[in-house]
């Protein structure tokens, strides 16, 4: 029987939190954990810390759990119960260099380890009870939130992330930011002079200790002038949070189905497709036609900013748009565009006209939808739904954004010098 405890123990020594094995000065970190004499009446973690010996320290390069308990007379029984009976609530081989412990030990001679406390963040810990029966649970300390207004511009080959660093933002925001807005604003092309208000809630431990940043609930992003509102709203009904904006429309926006209000669909995207143009010959037909009468407008299918705006070989007049890091689209054989290389538009927004410019057979507009760099089937693609907040939902909408919206529109910017803005723009 010795001889397995002897084996278990090895292989919780041998387990550590995917750090190097322990140098020579590693060795001599336990001189370094001291008792601090806790003050009476102290609660923490759920315990009265009078009552122990307490032990705070840090897990270090080198550390294995196993080990730590061991020091601290922990049973090597224990030990190995905690590793199979509640490794799904504490796994003893992720514990991370650099998170907090406490050790509550026994105030009697014997100094054994009762309790050990493990920070698994600011927030959250895991609580081990060695005491009787093994015990793990897993705590959340107590909260308190405060809501915080915080605003920035992009300068001259500035950022977003730059920005929010620089205004002392959480950096959360700038995925917060970016998540709020992926269907609206590109956020590898952002321009000098682009600017942003939000209001979120940052998390403090004990009224003082800072313990990261919660969601945005609502934010306003102004991009080449065009003003974006997101407003964070819990639909009961669906039992989800999502954003909206002024008019309360989903900022989750899909693409529209087509890039004509009228007009049919003549050809889908076909890789075997056979042309009457080129002899009925196998051509691969990465498009999806509509057909209509020329002059009908072509609308953009999703906001974006315009890339393209030429006329190349059998692709005749097109616009192509840049919508995000993913997704672009195309739109051939035009009469005449609408936009300019460089211009943001927004979904709906007519782009140009349908004719018969380059190769085709008749009036139509080839819609090309491009993924990562590749040409796909627009109608096969999963898109994210987007619809707009329900009717009956909108009045309770309207009287909890309209404060917030006037909250958002009174947080100051500090504007470029009016020079340097009249540089930008030159």
């Amino acid at each position: 029987m010795q001889k397995v405890w002897g084996i278990l123990l090895a292989f919780i020594f041998l387990t550590a939190c995917g750090e190097n094995k322990t140098t020579a000065l590693d060795t001599e970190k336990t001189s370094d954990i001291q008792e601090k004499s806790i003050p009476r009446n102290i609660e923490k973690y759920g315990f009265n810390l009078n009552d122990f010996a307490v032990v705070e320290d840090t897990i270090r390069k080198g550390d294995i759990f196993g080990e730590l308990m061991t020091r601290n007379k922990v049973d090597y029984p224990k030990i190995y119960q905690l590793t199979q009976e509640y490794k799904d609530t504490f796994d003893v081989r992720r514990i991370r260099v650099g998170n907090p412990y406490t050790i509550l030990k026994s105030r009697d001679t014997s100094e054994i380890a009762q309790v050990f406390i493990y920070e698994n963040d600011p927030i959250n810990f895991t609580v081990v009870d060695f005491r009787d029966t093994v015990l793990a649970y897993r705590g959340r300390k107590e909260v308190r939130l405060v809501e915080r207004e915080a605003s920035g511009i992009i300068p001259p080959g500035g950022s977003l992330s730059n920005v929010i660093v620089e205004e002392n933002i959480d950096y959360l925001m700038v995925n917060e930011l970016s998540g709020i807005y992926a269907w609206t604003i590109d956020f590898f092309k952002l321009d000098a002079g682009d600017k942003f208000r939000i209001i979120y809630d940052e998390k403090y431990i004990n009224d003082s200790i800072y313990a990261g940043a919660a969601h945005i609930k609502a934010a306003y992003f102004e991009h080449k002038g065009v003003p974006f509102y997101a407003f964070a709203y819990h639909n009961d009904s669906l039992d989800l949070r999502e954003y909206y904006d002024d008019e309360a429309n989903n900022l989750r926006r899909t693409f529209l189905r087509a890039p004509l209000k009228f007009g049919r669909l003549s050809s889908r995207y076909n890789l075997r497709r056979k042309i009457r143009y080129y002899g009925y010959r196998v051509r691969p037909h990465k498009g999806t036609d509509y057909a209509a009468p020329i002059g009908t407008p072509i609308l953009a299918t999703a906001d974006g900013m315009v890339s393209e705006s030429t006329r190349r070989g059998g692709n005749g007049k097109y616009v192509k748009i840049r919508h995000n890091g993913t997704y672009s689209t195309q739109y051939l054989h035009m009469k005449k565009q609408n936009v300019k290389q460089g211009q943001f538009v927004k979904q709906g927004e007519v782009i140009g006209w349908i004719g018969m410019t380059g190769n085709t057979g008749g009036p139509h507009v080839c819609y090309r939808f491009w993924k990562n760099g590749r040409q796909v089937d627009p109608l096969r693609e999963k898109l994210p739904a987007a619809d707009p907040l329900a009717e009956v939902l909108r009045p309770d909408y309207y009287e909890y954004i309209n404060p917030v919206k006037v909250q958002l529109d009174c947080i100051e910017i500090n504007e470029a010098p009016s020079d340097e803005l009249l540089t930008l723009n030159q």
